[in-house]
């Protein structure tokens, strides 16, 4: 069998999968479900940059949104006591929303194909950035970017529990004094 046909199989695999998941982030009625499908999502958009060669990419995609974001997300819900079982979110909004959605993917896709129609990525070669390239940037010109997001991320962990303590009963605080 041919490579590149073995690449596009894998290539519309991944996307059907993708796509499956970012439709049910926003159908499911479960908090904790969709976080589990953005995941999913997350994860193929990963294995899309393995196909393009971009392996650095790859795993900053795992570790950054996968490792990092989803978890914090879902240390939020659990700190703030938030409803995580099935919740009715529906409203009357939807149909806008999905004609705005389609609308938005419409102009997208004609921006890209009118943008690079014809174009051929070279993945591999003299050109193609090493890892040891994109470290170089990244600590030196982007450090204060990262140290930023960090610092944010904490920010709003430490608000997540300090919200989630505000709201114990008085009770509880009685006994403990």
């Amino acid at each position: 069998m041919n490579a590149d046909v073995v690449r596009e199989v894998f290539f519309w695999g991944v996307g059907a999968i993708m796509v499956i998941a970012a439709l049910r982030v926003v159908t499911t009625q479960n908090v904790v479900h969709a976080a589990l499908y953005l995941v999913g999502t997350l994860m193929g958009a990963a294995a899309l940059y393995v196909l393009l060669l971009a392996e650095f990419v790859a795993w900053a995609q795992v570790l950054i949104y996968v490792g990092a974001v989803v978890v914090l997300m879902l240390f939020g819900l659990m700190l703030t006591r938030a409803p995580i079982g099935k919740a009715n979110y529906d409203n009357s909004q939807r149909p806008l929303a999905a004609v705005v959605a389609a609308v938005l993917f419409g102009v997208m896709s004609w921006i890209l194909i009118d943008a690079f129609s014809g174009t051929e990525l070279e993945l591999a070669g003299e050109n193609a950035p090493r890892t040891q390239d994109i470290g170089a940037v990244i600590f030196s010109s982007y450090v204060w970017p990262f140290e930023i997001v960090s610092v944010l991320l904490l920010a709003a962990l430490i608000g997540a529990v300090m919200i989630a303590r505000r709201d114990e009963p008085e009770a509880d605080k009685e006994v403990g004094s």
